[in-house]
């Protein structure tokens, strides 16, 4: 194996870090340079971290192959960036290219049966063919799994590198590479060695889910598809009551976009100072970002409004086409105002002015703006009834919904959306 890897160039990446030790563990075993026992622990060593990622990213059958095919996605290098904008290109890069993927088969074809007679060892075996406990597709993440398992099918049935060339650059045309071309929403995790993290787990809702709120869904997607399709668009500020369906809005957004290169990176308000290394991160890359700022509302003492709105204006870097920001609020103009900002008669009147103007400037930089308010207790009792219409095992006629509906809101925050599905999952407790 070693003597494989070693000949890689443009899929050479230390950071690999299973292939790269089972590579170093097979050059011992190869050079007849090692003690059993020590070798052994060494490969279990691997193997438990190969189905550590097997777990993350619901790998099954063959593991190997999975593994193999992930790192194939998963390599930002020149020549992968490329491929995610145009696909197939000439260019001598692709001679070494075809080197590393005829590399890659021999890795696919790989014979284990000789170091696993010769250690009395059978794990590699296994991995070759596993089967996956059935889990719940919110415990690991999906958006990688099915492309990566793909990707490893059609790799092992290919019959020339030709073939594979074109499977492989395909791949990253349609789904992309790295992080920010498999998954589809990002947290930020500035302590670590990647500024980007996927949120694996989320939610499958989508806008039918929310019911009522028809004009607000029409101006999101216009826009969104605007966005999605290269033409002009604005950042969208969703304010009014809590409850009523805005980061449902927007999440469901995401669900019906990503297919078309949608991704979303969600920002808290503490975060706003690491808005332009992520620009740096996203700018160039063959996809559409809504940085998601969610329940945005700044106290009279906070300043990091001033990071959002450099970047919605444009500093020294203008925002690039790819960005738009998509906020919800409760409040409407998104910073609080206070009476000590309000005061005149003083000689620092003019200065208090001024600060107003400039926070309530920033919601002018959004320029779709969606009100979603209360609904109307008709309105709310239909909410309830549609949504209990959903599961069979709530058997109450529409009559007794709507008298349940009446009561419990008595003891909650009033109608809403929030308050109707409380409402369900309180009755499904109880059946």
């Amino acid at each position: 194996m070693h003597h494989l890897t070693s000949q890689l160039i443009i899929y050479r990446n230390d950071k690999n870090h299973i292939l790269t030790n089972l590579s170093d563990i097979f050059r011992e075993y190869e050079n007849n340079n090692y003690q059993k026992e020590s070798l052994i622990s060494a490969i279990y060593q691997q193997i438990h971290n190969l189905l550590n990622i097997a777990t993350d990213y619901g790998f099954n059958k063959n593991l190997w192959h999975n593994y193999l095919a992930y790192i194939l996605a998963t390599e930002e290098n020149p020549f992968t960036l490329v491929s995610e904008k145009v696909g197939t290109n000439n260019g001598s890069v692709n001679e070494f290219v075809k080197n590393d993927l005829n590399i890659f088969k021999k890795l696919f074809d790989y014979d284990f049966s000789l170091i696993e007679e010769d250690l009395d060892i059978n794990c590699f075996s296994q991995l070759q063919s596993y089967t996956a406990i059935i889990k719940d597709k919110q415990v690991y993440n999906n958006d990688v799994s099915y492309k990566v398992i793909e990707l490893s099918d059609k790799i092992e049935r290919c019959e020339s590198i030709d073939e594979f060339y074109d499977i492989i650059t395909s791949f990253y045309k349609h789904y992309g590479v790295g992080d920010l071309g498999l998954n589809r929403a990002f947290k930020l995790t500035p302590n670590t060695d990647k500024l980007l993290t996927p949120i694996t787990s989320l939610d499958d809702v989508v806008l039918d889910d929310l019911i009522g709120y028809d004009m607000q869904k029409n101006k999101l997607i216009e826009n969104t598809e605007s966005f999605v399709n290269g033409r002009g668009a604005n950042n969208v500020l969703l304010y009014g009551d809590a409850g009523t369906g805005k980061s449902t809005s927007i999440k469901a957004i995401l669900n019906q976009y990503y297919d078309k290169g949608l991704r979303m990176i969600e920002v808290y308000k503490h975060e706003t100072q690491y808005l332009p290394d992520i620009i740096s991160l996203i700018k160039n890359r063959n996809y559409r970002f809504i940085l998601y700022m969610d329940d945005l509302s700044f106290e009279e003492s906070e300043t990091e409004y001033k990071y959002l709105k450099a970047l919605i204006e444009g500093g020294i870097e203008t925002k690039p086409d790819n960005v738009l920001i998509y906020a919800t609020s409760n409040r409407r103009h998104i910073i609080k105002e206070t009476w000590n900002e309000r005061t005149s008669g003083s000689p620092g009147d003019m200065y208090k002015s001024d600060t107003i103007r400039e926070k309530l400037s920033l919601v002018d930089r959004f320029g779709v703006k969606i009100g979603y308010y209360k609904p109307s207790m008709k309105e709310y009792f239909d909410i309830v009834i549609k949504k209990a219409r959903e599961y069979p095992e709530i058997t109450y006629s529409d009559e007794e919904l709507t008298s349940l509906a009446n009561k419990w809101i008595m003891t909650h925050s009033g109608p809403s959306g929030r308050t109707a599905e409380q409402l369900i999952l309180h009755l499904l407790s109880k059946v």
